[in-house]
């Protein structure tokens, strides 16, 4: 692979240049080249690099691409070490500075490097780790053969190996939950059951989040009001806004009694929706424009009439009755056919 350099010159004046550009960025660094050769200089140089990861500078990109193009052409021997330092560097840097650069710079070395090279465990981890920081992991190849034929061409030791996997697994359950949240946040996502088939979300339960999403997907807001009042801390931490539930919650609530029943009265609602008589009119309002459910009031008999209503699950229930009514159908244009054959003989 081919990795942007700072500058086409020699790698002695390439390693000169780096110096006397992180030395006005402020590190303490000297812009006289070592005697020690080129992997003392690099070492001096990562060392001093963290001032190019805090800068917004368009020319950073460019500075630590050229540390992992010097890296890159070191001996074997000497890469190890200095990778290992990079690497630790890349992932200490607080959150918000430079995630991007920072995933870009591990993937660009991670792909530089000899399939084969073991210290490419290290870049893999520490890519996983700034990935899963800001929710990208799902730019990271993680596919489990692929992770495996790894593990087998870094001949990795045992411990290592289950770091490895831990270190993936753990990834990819954080995406999922950050994805549920995502999805229970969102004021236009109601239907969630899909969630609950994906395996790293299958791992989660008997944790609240599982116990959480499984509310929103099959249980009624008086599931909700309970849960909420036993874990008032743990909605808070998860950036959820408990209106904004209640809200999603009574539309999803509603939602199942419009499937189950043809007619709904008022007082029904305002006990299932824990809505005030004046609340009811507007509530429908509302749901009818999410196209989730469709239905008429009836003012006069007090009652809400569903003509149809989006089912909160689809599963193997749903499938069968999907096949009855087009069993139906087929059933009743047969006869209307049959029956215009009877009437006119052409037809």
């Amino acid at each position: 692979m081919s990795v942007p350099a700072f500058i086409d010159i020699t790698e002695e004046d390439q390693a000169s240049e780096l110096r006397a550009y992180i030395k006005a960025k402020g590190a303490e660094i000297s812009e006289e080249n070592s005697e020690g050769g080129l992997h003392v200089d690099l070492a001096q140089i990562i060392e001093a690099c963290d001032v190019c990861l805090k800068d917004d500078d368009k020319e950073v990109e460019s500075v630590m691409n050229s540390i992992v193009s010097l890296l890159l052409i070191l001996e074997t021997e000497k890469q190890e070490t200095l990778i290992e330092s990079l690497c630790e560097k890349l992932v200490k840097s607080r959150e918000g500075e430079r995630p991007s650069l920072r995933m870009q710079l591990l993937s660009n070395l991670f792909h530089g490097m000899d399939e084969t090279a073991p210290v490419r465990y290290t870049v893999y981890c520490s890519l996983i780790k700034v990935a899963t920081t800001c929710n990208a992991i799902a730019f990271i190849p993680t596919d489990l053969d692929q992770v495996r034929k790894w593990i087998t061409d870094w001949n990795l030791n045992t411990e290592k190996k289950h770091t490895l996997l831990r270190l993936v697994y753990e990834a990819l359950v954080e995406c999922k939950k950050r994805c549920i949240v995502r999805a229970l946040k969102d004021p236009n996502t109601f239907l969630l059951d899909h969630l609950l088939a994906l395996k790293p979300v299958r791992f989660l339960e008997g944790e609240l989040l599982h116990d959480l999403l499984t509310i929103f997907v099959s249980a009624k807001l008086a599931a909700y009001v309970k849960f909420y009042q036993s874990n008032k801390d743990f909605i808070d931490s998860l950036g959820l806004n408990h209106e904004q539930n209640m809200a999603k919650m009574c539309l999803l609530t509603f939602m199942g009694m419009a499937v189950e029943f043809k007619e709904i009265s008022f007082g029904t609602m305002q006990q299932e929706l824990q809505l005030e008589e004046d609340q009811v009119e507007a509530f429908v309002i509302d749901a009818v424009r999410t196209k989730m459910v469709y239905c008429k009031i009836d003012q006069t008999q007090r009652k809400v009439i569903v003509s149809h209503s989006t089912h909160r699950t689809f599963g193997k229930q749903q499938w069968q009755q999907l096949y009855d009514s087009l069993s139906s159908w087929k059933g009743n244009l047969a006869t209307v056919k049959t029956s215009l054959q009877t009437l006119s003989p052409s037809a």
